[in-house]
Order: structure tokens, then sequence, then C-alpha cells
């Protein structure tokens, strides 16, 4: 297998450079038009980085559940899951991450590189609480840069064509991953049985 294994070679194979368009988009700040597009989305993939690797995981919420606390700061509610807590552990020993955000619909995505923390004042958690129930935590991402990807990906997978949806019945459910990597001591029909009530207890 021939590998890359130089900057060089990889400018040289990429070309020509990026036009004009490629790096006049990127800002430091969030911008009126930025604003509108985190404002719109109700899903982002959230990227971080420790001294196991990387990870990278869901985030879902109502449209705008990242609040932009001012046009340097975002701000989201780790809302309820598997505890894991894997990005969190991750942000706590290296604050590098980023936001990938999806605006069901729209062919633009927008990427956010920065650093965060994690937040526990009681008045921000409480501002985001749902249904009486606040996060534990509120991840704080300090703005480096932010600017919108071009559409291709998008059309290529045509991923908001309903014709292209997946029947969820044709591919493996949770249960029976766990059944299968288990033993069957985990998971298993009485799992998927139970998970929309459980899921419906602990949304928030």
């Amino acid at each position: 297998m021939t590998r890359i294994i130089s900057l060089d070679q990889l400018d040289a194979l990429y070309q020509p450079a990026p036009a004009a368009a490629s790096t006049a988009k990127i800002a430091q700040s969030v911008t009126p038009h930025y604003r509108r597009l985190i404002e719109a989305s109700p899903f982002a993939a959230l990227a971080t980085i420790g001294p196991e690797g990387i990870d990278c995981s869901p985030r879902g919420d109502k449209p705008g559940f990242v609040r932009i606390h001012d046009d340097k700061t975002l701000m989201m509610p780790d809302r309820r899951g598997n505890n894991r807590v894997d990005s969190l552990r991750n942000i706590v020993r290296d604050p590098r991450c980023a936001l990938l955000f999806l605006i069901p619909g729209s062919g633009t995505t927008l990427r956010v590189n920065g650093r965060a923390y994690l937040s526990i004042d009681p008045a921000i958690l409480d501002s985001f609480a749902v249904e009486e129930k606040a996060p534990r935590s509120v991840i704080v991402l300090d703005i480096e840069e932010v600017y919108f990807q071009c559409a291709r990906a998008i059309i290529r997978s045509e991923l908001w064509n309903p014709a292209r949806h997946v029947d969820p019945a044709s591919l493996p459910s949770p249960g029976q991953i766990l059944a299968a990597m288990t033993e069957n001591r985990v998971g298993g029909d009485g799992y998927d049985q139970a998970w929309p009530e459980r899921a419906k207890k602990t949304m928030w």
C-alpha cells in the first residue's frame, strides 16, 4: 500500500490550492449568519480528544439547544445518557474539541473548533432545565474558529431524502448486538421492548 507520509506529498496531490471561498468563510466568532445556522440545528456531533484517543459523540435536542452565550462562547447541556462520560472525561483532561452541526433539510453544515470546559454553576444548570430537570453539567466552548461546510457530502449521501431512509427492522437492534457480544447475558428482545418506555422516562 502506497502511503502519503509528508505534507509536501499531500499538497502536491490536492491541487489546485483552496479557492478564496474556502478560507474567507472562516471566522473567529459567531457572525449573524452563523448564529442563524446554530439556532436552527437540533443535532451536532461532538469530537474530543484524550489520553486514550479520540471520541465522537452525537448530541441532540430542540433546535437551538446549543446556546450562544456571546459571539465567542457556546454552551451545550449534557443531557442524560449512559453515564460513560467519554466526551466529558476527555474535556477535563484536554480542552480541545469540535462541533459539527447538521440542519434537517439543509445541505449546509457548520463546523466549530475551540477549547471547552465543564461548568456546574447552579444558575447555568438551572437555565438549561427541561421538565424541571437540569443537566448535571454544561459544556462551555470557547470558539477559536467557525465556518460552514459545502453541501457535497449531504448531496452525495442524499441524507434528507426519505426514499433513501433505511428500514430499522433490516438492521441489528441494540438488544441483538448486546446479546451477541455477551453470550445473551445482556440485551436481547426484552431490552429492545423496554427501550421506548425507558427512553421516555429518562429523556431529560
